[in-house]
């Protein structure tokens, strides 16, 4: 016999979902209500950096290796984590447990060379 869901299945996800906006709304209403009233005035609004007078344009073009050095580490520390759980069910894998990990340290490798070749880490330039 099959089993099909009717709309008064879906009713607790409905029911959650009112009662998780219910309280963001309720929740935001009442700080904005008891919260601290703060009037901002020209000076507030200006932007600030550690006390120094702000001297040319904010829309400068700047280097970006360091969030392509941060993008990196996210990738290589992405690979540690599905290094874990394929080390804890080695023996489990096998060989072509094995084989499959090569092949991905492999791919990771040749990405990392071509990171090299394209001197992307050099900070010098």
């Amino acid at each position: 016999m099959e089993n099909l869901s009717t709309p008064v299945d879906y009713l607790p996800i409905v029911i959650q979902l009112a009662i998780a906006l219910g309280f963001v709304v309720l929740t935001m209403t009442i700080t904005h209500l008891i919260g601290p009233k703060r009037k901002t005035t020209d000076i507030k609004l200006t932007a600030f950096e550690s006390g120094i007078e702000v001297v040319g344009n904010a829309r400068q073009p700047f280097s970006v290796k360091y969030f392509i050095v941060a993008i990196l580490f996210v990738i290589f520390d992405i690979e540690v984590i599905f290094m874990y759980p394929w080390a804890v069910n080695f023996r489990e894998f096998g060989i072509n447990g094995l084989i499959e990990m090569f092949i991905f340290m492999g791919t990771l490798l040749l990405g990392f060379i071509y990171i090299l070749k394209k001197k992307v880490l050099d900070w010098n330039n």
